[in-house]
This record gives structure tokens, sequence and C-alpha cells, in this order.
């Protein structure tokens, strides 16, 4: 049996008051959640101030990005080590944001998933298409892509040792979320797809939805056999909305 996983990307936002603010709202409402494992991903700057206020809880967190780069004249990087350091257990991967605005490459992100296990980070990773992409039909061709450049660099087994995030690109901060059908039928073929490659190792992988995922919509979503979670973005920013959702996977 899958355990759930509601990860919250908080982006490029807060301060040190509203983190602050933030955290102290899920720490008081994290006892409501009973079934699903709960993480944070803050901006680099706030996960001191994260570990320091949610160390002893159940809520685990993460970084939003890391380098291939163990160290080095990298500057503005962050490296694996230096997030586990400050108690991360997640790191997010390939999100369609990095593709889209740094040209990360599915090639650069499979090498970012051999860097985060190697620092014994579990990578939250990222795929999905764009809405030109899906009305073109080819939605599985490019999920199918993202998946194999991981497949083909890493090995499956070492892709069963991460998480996989299925994001619409789409859905993405648009308000558009796919219907539970459309984020079943993609999961599902997520699953198929690593199936082909080793069947144990797809039917433990957790896969998360990640597009526009609120606590009005989430517990139909989870209800489908192959989403067991969600990467949330602005939901993630509210603490009634974030442990909203979080909830939702007791049912």
């Amino acid at each position: 049996m899958r355990q759930p996983l509601v990860a919250g990307n908080w982006k490029m936002n807060g301060s040190l008051a509203s983190v602050r603010e933030l955290l102290a709202g899920l720490k008081a409402g994290i006892d409501d959640v009973k079934v699903a494992e709960v993480a944070v991903c803050p901006p680099a700057v706030f996960i001191p101030e994260v570990q320091a206020q949610l160390e002893g809880t159940p809520i685990a967190w993460g970084g939003q990005d890391l380098s291939v780069h163990e160290s080095g004249a990298y500057t503005g990087e962050i490296a694996g080590p230096m997030l586990t350091d400050f108690g991360c257990k997640y790191v997010i991967i390939g999100h369609s944001e990095r593709r889209t605005y740094h040209g990360e490459t599915d090639q650069l992100v499979a090498e970012k998933f051999t860097a985060a296990r190697k620092a014994g980070l579990v990578p939250l990773f990222c795929i999905g298409e764009t809405q030109e992409e899906r009305e073109s039909g080819i939605t599985e061709e490019v999920v199918a892509r993202q998946i194999d450049a991981v497949i083909e660099h890493c090995g499956v087994d070492m892709l069963g040792e991460g998480v996989i995030a299925y994001e619409p690109v789409w859905a993405i901060g648009t308000g558009l979320t796919a219907t539970p059908e459309q984020a079943q039928e993609v999961h599902a073929f997520i699953r198929q797809r690593i199936a082909q490659s080793n069947a144990e190792v797809a039917e433990g992988l957790r896969i998360l939805y990640g597009g526009s995922m609120k606590p009005g919509n989430a517990a139909e979503l989870l209800a489908n056999p192959d989403i067991d979670g969600g990467l949330i973005g602005g939901a993630s920013l509210k603490a009634e909305d974030f442990l909203g959702i979080c909830t939702a996977a007791n049912d």
C-alpha cells in the first residue's frame, strides 16, 4: 500500500514573518492528518527556519532545486549535501518552471535525479505536458520521454527511490485543473510505462498530481487508484488550505 504524500512547493514566496505564521498554522493542525505524509519545500533561504520550526514534528521538508555538482565555482547554485546539512528529505527536480525559464533539459533533470540520490535526498521528479502538447495529442509521448531520460541515465531501480509528480503545465497557476478522469488516465500511463522496465518498481512508486489541487477537489482526485498525493503550489501558502488537502487523504 502506497502512503499518500502531500508536498508544498512554496516557489519564490514568503517573508520570515509569513513563514513563521504558516509553520505555526501547520504545526497546530498536523494532528488532524491521519494518513498522508506531509512535506514543505520553501525557498532555500528559509530552510534553516523551517528546520528549526519543524524538527521533531511529523512534517518533512526539502529544497526546490539542486546542482548536479557537489561543490565548486558555481555561483548561485545549491548542492545536495548542503540541503541534507539542514535536514532536508526531499528536493524538487524538473519542475516545468525550471524547464521553461531556465532551459533545463530532460538530460539535465536526469543528472539532477542522480545528484539528489547521491546526496541521500528523495527527488520529487516533475513531468508534464504543455497545453499545446495536450491539444496536439502527444501527452503520453512527452511524459514517456521525460521518464525514459531518467531510466536511461539512472536505471529504473533508482527511479523507484524517488517520487514522480505529474504536473500538466497548462494547469499550474492557471486555476485550471485536469478532471479526475484526465489525471488518472495519465497517472495510469506513467505507471504502465515504468512497468515495462520493472513492474515491482512501478507498483511501489508514488505518483503525485500537481495541477492546481485544492481542498475542494483533493478528495475526488485522491480517490483514483494511481494518484498517490499532490505537489501543491499556491494552496500550500495557506495553512488551512494545505491542511485541507492533507486531510482529504484521510477519507
